[in-house]
């Protein structure tokens, strides 16, 4: 098969590589239908994720059909339709049984495309597919689901649900990105009462508004804590969400918010940030960070049953599995190219 192997920090490229083989009794080989790039994958190109070794497999994000079960497998079979989640769960151990499936303890967490093969290949192997994978309802095309397998329910959970979000509040979201927009997205299920989307990207900022953001800043030409003071009567944000991952928008957000507000951290950080705990020791601030758990892709899975909203608004670009290098680039370039999600599919 071929695959999209990572050679080091900037170095990738889409290679023949041996077929994935079941390797435990609850393991499955999904053949891939279609899978997406994530910033997070972006990072790991630059070289802020150190346990991504040379050889490996990139990606994290898929959809596709079973092609091969083990032994231990109970209630997947052969020719199924799933979602092939960013996190993995053994189901048993203590995280897992309480619902945090992201520090999962007996070979799961944040496994595919980073402590094992990746999906950006046409075959990957799935550990615990019981556990870890969804059954895709017969109605829901693949652009909506695949949107289910990271950004939407890390934008959710790390973000809306630790944030706090409720009726009411002003949402601030720092970095107009996919993961970005995702909390646009989610943020609006709990009725704020405007959310103001920061980004230095007219092109991500029109999307952001179109998503669903009341007031947009480009804080290359304005200064985003300006306008969030004056729309909130100088106190600042209830909720500041930040979705871009290097030390200048983690301060933003930290500034941007009003006593007693909450910061919730999304964006993955490959250098330390600076926390002014001088300053902010006295404002009664929440910090929260983390990663994914997918406790909530069943509840996102009905809302999209449902038509409450469509992921697949934020997918800019289609490729064919041999573009794989092209849609690197042009997600890469997002500036240039004005991309939000790029989907590769098998076929298309």
């Amino acid at each position: 098969m071929r695959a999209m192997v990572f050679h080091g920090p900037g170095q990738k490229s889409w290679d023949e590589v041996p077929d994935p083989t079941i390797q435990e009794p609850t393991d499955a080989i999904v053949e891939v239908s279609s899978v997406t790039i994530c910033g997070t994958d972006l990072h790991i190109l630059k070289g802020d994720v150190p346990e991504f070794t040379p050889g490996r497999i990139l990606g994290h994000e898929a959809v596709g059909h079973i092609v091969a079960v083990g032994s231990g497998v109970h209630t997947r079979r052969v020719g199924d339709r799933v979602l092939l989640s960013c996190i993995s769960s053994c189901g048993t151990c203590r995280f897992c049984r309480e619902g945090r499936y992201g520090q999962c303890l007996g070979g799961g967490g944040w496994a595919l495309g980073h402590l094992i093969d990746g999906t950006q290949a046409e075959l990957v192997r799935v550990p615990f597919v019981d556990t870890s994978t969804h059954l895709i309802p017969e109605h829901i095309p693949n652009d909506e689901m695949l949107m289910l397998a990271d950004i939407l329910p890390t934008s959710y959970e790390v973000g809306v649900l630790n944030g706090n979000v409720r009726p009411g509040d002003t949402v601030a979201i720092i970095g107009a990105g996919p993961i970005g927009l995702a909390a646009i997205t989610t943020a609006r299920l709990y009725s704020p009462a405007r959310i103001i989307a920061v980004d230095l990207a007219d092109s991500r900022l029109s999307a952001a508004h179109k998503l669903g953001a009341d007031v947009i800043v480009n804080s290359g030409r304005d200064n985003a804590l300006d306008i969030v003071r004056e729309l909130t009567d100088g106190l600042g944000a209830d909720v500041a969400i930040e979705a871009v991952g290097i030390p200048e928008t983690f301060e933003t957000a930290v500034e941007s918010v009003r006593p007693g507000g909450h910061v919730a951290n999304i964006g993955v950080h490959g250098k330390p940030a600076t926390l002014h705990l001088e300053n902010i020791w006295i404002r009664d601030l929440t910090i929260t960070t983390g990663l994914v758990d997918t406790h909530s892709t069943p509840t996102l899975i009905k809302l999209i049953e449902s038509h409450r909203f469509d992921p697949s608004a934020m997918i800019t670009h289609h490729f064919t599995m041999d573009q794989f290098e092209l849609a690197y680039d042009t997600f890469d370039r997002a500036e240039q190219t004005s991309a939000l999600k790029v989907v590769v599919d098998k076929y298309y």
